[in-house]
Order: structure tokens, then C-alpha cells, then sequence
């Protein structure tokens, strides 16, 4: 299930219901195309996005999304770090030595000790399987850093893609919540004359009174929801808070029923999952582990050639023991390590084994995630779909109700039943919207579409 799902919390005895978020969204080139303006009145910048430019925009600009670049980058020094002890090393060194006039006595020979530099140099190569392994080792890590790379593209664009139907979710609702309050002040000021007159009484025009206060309270408290939504989307898309965010689609053009079926005909591939990509390439890194801890059983073969000169500072007779060039090879084979060796590799061995159940335990548990994320679309699709017909139904009997109350024919407590009820009913609607979205997004990070 993606972060930072929304909730719908309950505000009011009544049924009405304000989009709250709690969302803990990780902050993340420029957009393929946008518009910055400066708004004369509050010296704001405006930023004006379609739910494609704006998941873009967010993959460009987001830093977590950077780390995990630099972490392919790592990974790939590591592989050569690894690679490159494998290959030839040289090494050159100097030294300068003065003896101040010292004369060595062999035998009755007096040996002249004159000041000299040397200069050496070293090349050697050291071969065994380990070094093999783990450069095998590090090459599997680089592929796993650019799958979580992946991933977490993938994740910043469902984020975004959340916050953006939420936005359009939540001002949708604060029209039907605006249409109901306009519509209950005029009943009230209606109710209100007929008091006035000594036709009606003074209690039904405080009811009407009261639910024009709460549904006045609702709307306040989604319009604050409404700014949540946007300070997060702010969040992801790494830009100020001072920038506002103009959001160029409708519910209208983003709310694709044939998509939905589309997505639910597609086949679940498992290898096109990125959590079980990366499974399944830690599976094979822990394999990798048994082979590096057996080849501590192996030989290591080591090469190396020095080249030495000297230049003696002096023209006094004296001895040079060093000899210019010298080769030496040499084979180190393991005999005996008290059973460490063993034990290492059996160990090695039950965490492979271990990996392997997790790895056929993660195939069952993502095949029954399938089929209940098909259920779970399936199921907010029908609920949408009879949603959508509650809310026309309320209001056609809300408006029918409120014309007769305008003349005298049903009572202020039938409106105000009305008005509860249509209140209820776009609360559910909303809702339905947003359970297709979630449902959606999330079939679609499983399938990786």
C-alpha cells in the first residue's frame, strides 16, 4: 500500500464529512511545460500544472530521489573498487641516506659508506575467488540501487498523483458544500419573513438557522483540509510556500472508467514488480555470500616484480648488496582454521535457504495481493457508481422539498432532514472518489504500469 493514504474524518453529528489529510510524503529539470506568473495582489508566484507535468515536475526536483541517483554512482565505484584489485598494481617508492663518513671494517677491510638515493619500483598482482565473487557481489548491488531508483520514481509520481485528486476531490466538494449552504440561507431567510409575519414559528427558522451555521462550519474546516493537501503537494514538488499551485485538470478529464478496466484485464507479472525485483536480486546476493565464504578454502596466488636502483653520492670504493631486479611468487593455500571456515559457509548457507522461503512466501502473498486489489477496485467502482446516482436522487428531492417550503407545504424539519441527507450522500460521494483513486494507484504500483 503506497504512504501517505488519506483519511476521511468524521466532523459532525449530521453526516458531513471534511477531507483531512494525514499524509507523511517524502520531500522530492524543469517541468515538460509550465506557467510562472506573479500575482499583482499577494506577490505570489503561481505555478500552473497537469497531473503529468506535476509528477514530473516532482521526479525532477525531488532530493530523496537524487540520494538514490547517487547511490547507483556508489555502487558502481564500489564494483570497480572491487574489479580494479584484481588488477596489476604499481607502486614506486625513494629513500635518501646519509651515514656521515661511517666506514664499515670487514675482515680488515675498510668499507667506504657514501650518502646514495635509491629508487624503487613495485608491481604486483593478487589473484583468488573471493576477489571474483565479490566483484559479482558489487555488480548485484549497483542493479538493486537502480531498481529502488525506479521504485522510488515510481512512489513520488503516486504520491503526487494522490495529492492531485485530492485537491480536485476537496474543491469539488467545497462546491457542493457551497451550492447546499446558498440554498439553506435563502430557505432560512425565507423561514425568517414568515416569522416575521407571524406565519411561521420562531423554531423553524432557528433550525434552518443552525444547519446554514454548520454547513458554513464544514466548509471552513475543508477549506483548511484544502490548504493541507496543497502545502504537501508543495512539499513534493520542493518549491516554497509562498508558491501557489494552479492545477490545469478536472476530476472530469482525469476520471478514465475504460483505464480502470483496462488496468483490472491486465496479467500480474512478478518480475515486472519492483519489490520483487529487489527480492529476488537479494535473493541472488545471498547466494553470492555462500560461494565468498567457501572460497576461503581457495588459494590466493600472488605476483610481484621490484625494480631497484641506486646513486651513491660519492666516488669512494664501496659495496652494493642490492640487486636491480627481483620476482617473487608466491601460493597460499588454507590448511586448517579449526572449523571457522565451516561454519562460516554453513551459515552462509541458511541465510541462502532463508531468502529462498521468504522469496516463494513473497510470490503467494503478491498473487493474493492481486486478486484483492482487483476486488478492492471492482468494489469502488460499483460504490461509485450508485454514489453518484444517491447524490442526484438528494437533491432532486432537497430542491423538491425546499420549493415546497416555499410555499407553505412541508415543514423546516423535513428540510432540514433533506439537507442532512444530501449532505450524507456527498460525503459518501466524495469518498467513493477518492477509494477509486487509492485502489487504483495501487493496482498500478503492483502491476508497475
Amino acid at each position: 500500500m503506497i504512504t501517505g493514504i488519506l483519511k476521511l474524518k468524521k466532523l459532525l453529528p449530521l453526516g458531513c464529512t471534511a477531507l483531512v489529510l494525514a499524509l507523511a510524503i517524502p520531500t522530492t529539470a524543469a517541468a515538460q511545460s509550465f506557467q510562472t506568473e506573479q500575482s499583482s495582489a499577494e506577490t505570489l508566484s503561481t505555478i500552473a500544472l497537469s497531473l503529468e507535468q506535476a509528477q514530473q515536475y516532482a521526479v525532477d526536483h525531488n532530493r530523496t530521489l537524487k540520494n538514490a541517483s547517487l547511490d547507483i554512482r556508489k555502487a558502481e565505484a564500489t564494483r570497480w573498487q572491487n574489479i580494479a584489485s584484481m588488477l596489476p598494481q604499481v607502486n614506486a617508492s625513494g629513500t635518501y641516506s646519509n651515514y656521515f663518513g661511517y666506514k664499515m671494517n670487514l675482515g680488515g677491510m675498510s668499507i667506504s659508506m657514501p650518502p646514495y638515493a635509491q629508487l624503487g619500483i613495485t608491481t604486483s598482482i593478487a589473484l583468488s575467488g573471493a576477489q571474483v565473487v565479490g566483484a559479482e557481489i558489487s555488480n548485484i548491488s549497483m542493479k538493486m540501487a537502480d531498481i529502488t531508483l525506479q521504485q522510488s520514481e515510481q512512489q513520488i509520481k503516486d504520491q503526487v498523483k494522490v495529492l492531485y485528486y485530492s485537491a480536485l476531490v476537496s474543491e469539488e466538494s467545497l462546491v457542493l458544500l457551497e451550492e447546499n449552504l446558498a440554498s439553506m440561507n435563502k430557505l432560512y431567510e425565507i423561514s425568517q419573513k414568515s416569522v416575521d409575519v407571524g406565519v411561521s414559528e420562531q423554531t423553524a427558522a432557528d433550525q434552518l438557522k443552525v444547519q446554514a451555521a454548520t454547513m458554513a462550519t464544514t466548509i471552513n474546516a475543508t477549506k483548511r483540509s484544502l490548504e493541507m493537501i496543497y502545502n504537501s503537494l508543495r512539499l513534493q514538488l520542493c518549491v516554497g510556500a509562498d508558491v501557489e499551485i494552479r492545477l490545469t485538470e478536472t476530476l472530469d478529464d482525469l476520471m478514465n472508467i475504460d483505464k480502470s478496466n483496462a488496468l483490472m484485464a491486465e496479467d500480474f507479472i512478478l518480475d515486472n514488480n519492483f519489490s520483487y525485483q529487489l527480492l529476488k536480486k537479494s535473493t541472488e546476493l545471498t547466494k553470492k555470500q555462500v560461494n565468498l565464504a567457501a572460497w576461503a578454502y581457495g588459494p590466493t596466488v600472488s605476483i610481484a616484480h621490484q625494480y631497484t636502483t641506486k646513486k651513491y653520492f660519492s666516488d669512494e670504493m664501496t659495496m652494493n648488496m642490492t640487486p636491480p631486479n627481483m620476482m617473487n611468487i608466491s601460493l597460499n593455500i588454507p590448511i586448517f582454521s579449526s572449523g571457522r571456515t565451516y561454519n562460516s559457509v554453513r551459515a552462509a548457507k541458511i541465510a541462502y535457504q532463508q531468502q529462498l522461503n521468504t522469496l516463494n512466501n513473497t510470490e503467494d502473498n503478491l498473487m493474493v495481493q492481486h486478486r484483492q486489489l482487483l476486488y478492492n477496485l471492482k468494489s469502488a467502482m460499483e460504490k461509485y457508481d450508485i454514489q453518484k446516482q444517491s447524490v442526484d436522487v438528494a437533491k432532486r428531492v432537497f430542491d423538491n422539498i425546499a420549493k415546497k417550503y416555499e410555499y407553505g407545504i412541508s415543514s423546516s424539519l423535513d428540510v432540514t432532514n433533506s439537507g442532512t441527507n444530501l449532505i450524507a450522500a456527498q460525503s459518501s460521494y466524495v469518498q467513493s472518489l477518492l477509494e477509486i483513486v487509492n485502489a487504483q494507484i495501487s493496482l498500478e504500483q503492483l502491476l508497475n504500469k
